[in-house]
């Protein structure tokens, strides 16, 4: 599992073999990882889990970025090991756990099942244009890094704020921005992997998960909210 020692190249870039089993690696734990997002977001609607959402939204807010953190913690501490893909993998189970609250909503309505399955192939038509474009373009994307960092920043900030304002029209302004934020996440997270800037695949996964992760929550959340139908 772990990559180390790289054989580096000029500017101290990791070889193109090394770029390739790393990208190639990312790839196919990217998509073991929906496995137990899958099954966290099944227990979750089956048993009505919630992370005290239902009694104090703050709480559940406070909750979620403690455990989530400490996922992230544990994987940075382990990601030179086999440990580290099963950390990864509890961590992708909870985020499905903390998707179920959504999916139950969505799946409220009459059309919810073809609402998921397009939310997930819009945020999979996102994914393959942006690592195309991170694979073949020429253009140095590195510096959306800053911006985009900033951009995350004002999102929490919003959504924070949201919590006791119940403004949506800043809630819609805030999956917007989050869709365009974290598809642009993407575009930087594969190329850094593709250029040799990110040379463990285990944390490469984690980025390019949580970007996934956060355009498929937003778009679901703007389907339900324009597309989904009552029974």
């Amino acid at each position: 599992m772990n990559d180390y020692p790289y054989n580096f190249g000029r500017g101290g870039l990791a070889t193109a073999e090394i770029r390739n089993r790393v990208l190639r690696n990312t790839y196919w734990l990217l998509a073991l990882s929906m496995v137990p997002t899958i099954l966290g977001a099944w227990v979750g609607v089956a048993t009505g889990f919630s992370l005290f959402a239902a009694t104090s939204p703050a709480m559940s807010m406070l909750a979620f970025f403690a455990i989530a953190f400490g996922f992230m913690f544990a994987i940075q501490r382990t990601k030179d090991s086999a440990v580290g893909v099963v950390v990864l993998l509890g961590f992708t189970f909870f985020m499905g756990l903390m998707l179920s609250r959504l999916l139950s909503f969505i799946l409220g309505f009459s059309n919810g099942p073809a609402l998921i399955m397009l939310a997930f192939g819009g945020t999979g038509i996102i994914f393959t244009a942006m690592a195309t474009i991170a694979t073949v373009s020429k253009r140095d994307f590195t510096g959306l890094g800053k911006w985009l960092f900033v951009g995350v920043l004002v999102l929490l900030l919003a959504s924070v704020a949201n919590i006791f304002l119940h403004l949506p029209a800043l809630m819609l302004t805030v999956s917007v921005l989050a869709i365009v934020i974290f598809s642009a996440y993407m575009l930087f997270d594969v190329q850094r992997v593709v250029n040799g800037g990110e040379t463990n695949y285990i944390t490469a996964t984690l980025a390019i998960y949580l970007d996934l992760y956060n355009v498929f929550v937003n778009l679901l959340s703007l389907l339900g909210i324009f597309g989904g139908n009552r029974n």
